[in-house]
C-alpha cells in the first residue's frame, strides 16, 4: 500500500472519531436550527391562504361521479342577485370564481385585511346594501354551511308570514346551546326573545345563520348599527334586536345543516352528505 493512501485512511478515521465525540453538539445544533426555522415560519412569515366560494361535496359513494348541476343550482330561482361579501384578502378569489358562473353574482370587498379590523357580520350586510344600493327583501346566509334541503320552503314560509324570518332546530345539548343563538317562541312560531350564546338558555331552539329580511326590516339595519341598538359581530345580533320591535317568525328546519368550520368537518361531510332531500 502506498504511503499517501495510508495517510488518507488515517485522516478519515481520525475525522470520524472527532465527529463522534462531538455528535451531541451536531444533534443539538440541528434541533436548534429546526426550532429557529419553525419559529420563523410560524410567527414571522405572513401565511398565504387560498379561498373558495364553494364547498364541493360529493353526495355519492362513487367519488368519480361529478356533482350534478341541479345540486349546485338548487336555489338558483330563489333570488335575483347573489351577493358575496368578503374581506379584501380573499375578495379576488371570489371574483375569479364568480366570473365562471352564469348567475348574477356580485362580490363586495369590504376593504378589511385582518381579524382585528373586520366589520362584523351585521356591518357587512349594511356595507353591501350601501355599495350596491339594495332595497328589497334579503335572504342572508353564512357561507360555511351545507344543507340537505332546498331553501325554497324557507322563502315560501317568509312570503306566507309576511315578516322577517329565521330558521330553528331542536338542540338537546345544553352545552351547545351556550354557543349559538337561542329563541323562545309562541304557538304561532313568532319569536318572543332571542339571545346569542346565553349562559342560561331559555329553550332548546337553536337558530343557525339563515335569515329573510323584509324590505322594511332591511332598511332598519343602518339605524340599528348607528344607534348601537344591536351588536355587529354575530350575524344573529340584528334579529335579536329586531324581534323586540317587529314580528319575526321562526321556521323549523326541514332537514340537516352541516357547519363546516375546519378541514375535519369538511372531510366528515364528504362522507355523510347525501344531497338535497327535500
Amino acid at each position: 500500500m502506498d504511503k499517501s493512501e495510508v495517510y488518507r485512511e488515517v485522516d478519515l478515521i481520525t475525522l470520524l472519531r472527532a465527529l463522534w465525540r462531538r455528535s451531541w453538539v451536531i444533534v443539538l445544533a440541528t434541533v436548534a436550527a429546526g426550532a429557529v426555522c419553525f419559529a420563523w415560519a410560524q410567527f414571522l412569515i405572513a401565511p398565504t391562504y387560498e379561498a373558495s366560494a364553494l364547498l364541493y361535496v360529493n353526495n355519492t359513494q362513487d367519488a368519480s361521479k361529478p356533482i350534478s348541476n341541479s345540486e349546485l343550482s338548487a336555489a338558483q330561482s330563489l333570488v335575483d342577485t347573489y351577493v358575496v361579501i368578503s374581506n379584501h384578502k380573499f375578495a379576488h378569489h371570489f371574483e375569479d370564481w364568480a366570473a365562471t358562473k352564469k348567475q348574477n353574482i356580485r362580490v363586495v370587498d369590504d376593504g378589511t385585511i385582518s381579524n382585528e379590523t373586520r366589520l362584523g357580520a351585521v356591518c357587512d350586510v349594511q356595507f353591501a346594501i350601501d355599495q350596491l344600493g339594495l332595497d328589497d327583501d334579503l335572504l342572508v346566509i353564512a357561507g360555511d354551511n351545507v344543507l340537505d334541503f332546498s331553501l325554497s320552503k324557507f322563502v315560501a314560509y317568509a312570503n306566507e308570514k309576511k315578516t322577517s324570518c329565521i330558521m330553528r332546530y331542536y338542540e338537546p345539548s345544553e352545552k351547545k346551546l351556550t354557543k349559538c343563538g337561542v329563541v323562545e317562541l309562541d304557538d304561532q312560531d313568532k319569536i318572543l326573545s332571542m339571545e346569542e350564546k346565553p349562559a342560561q338558555p331559555k329553550s332548546h331552539w337553536c337558530c343557525p345563520p339563515f335569515y329573510v329580511y323584509t324590505r322594511a326590516d332591511a332598511r332598519k339595519v343602518k339605524d340599528a348599527i348607528a344607534q348601537k341598538k344591536c351588536g355587529t359581530d354575530a350575524p344573529g345580533s340584528f334579529i335579536a334586536w329586531l324581534c323586540t320591535v317587529a314580528d319575526v317568525h321562526a321556521m323549523e328546519m326541514p332537514g340537516k345543516r352541516y357547519d363546516i368550520g375546519n378541514l375535519e368537518s369538511y372531510q366528515q361531510v364528504q362522507q355523510e352528505y347525501q344531497g338535497i332531500k327535500a
